[in-house]
């Protein structure tokens, strides 16, 4: 595992057993599935964790709730704005609902139907945005200063990373230690929770990270050392658009992860129908990606238990009808 990055003001692995206390009886538990069609087609031992089946539909519930759950009363007081395509956005609107806290979100013109839908439904204030025009991050700062709001983004704050890492804490409860574990990478919140976990609790397992071909922002920072930014990818995994990894995501990745790996929209596809007629999930894209990786054969898992990470489905049904059946 490569070294790199300080880790003053990083979040820890006692973080995200914090964490874990804090959303519980919030977050869903969700269920480790097995597949033997994808063990006879990899040769290894696949776990599945469900996170398409977590409140709001994604992983993102954890991180969100625990990041406004371990905020001070005055500032709950006065309302969080979080930036996001989606599944943060909804992760955030429904823990400010449970919580009693308002939220502001600032969205892309073009995010899915589907999820804005679901977040103004958890009762947020939406801001709209051009993602290929517009600084979210700035625009996000700046509402935040005008109305004395906390700003919650959506994988860059240890609150945030402390609380995805929980995910790979339950996996490993439930499967014992990994030989590999796989996860889904956009700006890294969850790739670095998990890899929190997951060397404290199994040392000796390689993690991987898995980003789109065309976003591999993440994979040329790992292997040069540096945040590597690019312009907004083109790909169907919208929850992995991110354009950068984060000064708090980036170290933890770069000091556990073993390789960041990339997959094509086709693959992702294939992976999507492989859920939907063989274990009967819906999965978006983005949450794809680690899946995609292991069941294409990026990631050697012969003769090896392996934790695959099922990152969200929130995808609209109109969209991934016609996206599998190709």
């Amino acid at each position: 595992m490569r070294e790199g990055g300080a880790t003053e003001g990083l979040p820890s692995y006692a973080d995200v057993a914090r964490a874990a206390e804090r959303i519980r009886g919030a977050a869903h538990r969700t269920p480790v599935l097995t597949s033997r069609t994808a063990d006879t087609r990899t040769g290894g031992r696949l776990f599945f964790k469900a996170e398409n089946l977590q409140r709001a539909g994604a992983f993102k519930f954890r991180g969100a709730y625990n990041a406004i759950a371990a905020l001070p009363e005055a500032a709950r007081r006065r309302g969080v704005i979080a930036y996001s395509s989606g599944n943060h956005a909804q992760a955030i609107a429904l823990a400010a609902r449970l919580l009693d806290v308002p939220a502001t979100i600032v969205m892309p013109l073009d995010a899915p139907a589907m999820k804005v839908a679901a977040t103004r439904g958890y009762g947020a204030e939406i801001v709209t945005y051009d993602r290929y025009s517009q600084d979210r991050e700035a625009l996000g700062r700046a509402i935040a200063a005008e109305r004395s709001l906390s700003l919650i983004p959506p994988y860059d704050h240890p609150d945030v990373i402390a609380g995805q890492g929980t995910l790979a804490l339950e996996l490993i409860e439930e499967t014992g230690p990994l030989d590999i574990l796989v996860a889904c990478l956009g700006g890294g919140g969850q790739l670095a929770g998990c890899a929190l976990a997951a060397a404290e609790l199994m040392p000796e397992a390689r993690i991987y990270g898995v980003e789109p071909e065309a976003g591999n922002d993440g994979q040329r920072s790992f292997r040069d050392g540096r945040i590597v930014r690019i312009p907004v990818p083109q790909t169907i995994a919208d929850g992995a658009q991110t354009t950068h990894l984060g000064d708090h995501t980036f170290p933890i990745i770069a000091r556990h992860v073993t390789d960041v790996l990339t997959v094509s929209d086709a693959q992702l596809v294939e992976t999507m129908r492989f859920f939907a007629e063989r274990m009967k999930l819906v999965v978006e894209p983005t949450g794809c990606l680690a899946a995609a990786a292991v069941l294409t054969g990026h990631v050697d898992v012969r003769d090896k238990r392996v934790g695959v990470v099922i990152s969200g489905g929130n995808v609209d049904l109109a969209s991934f009808a016609r996206l599998i059946a190709g």
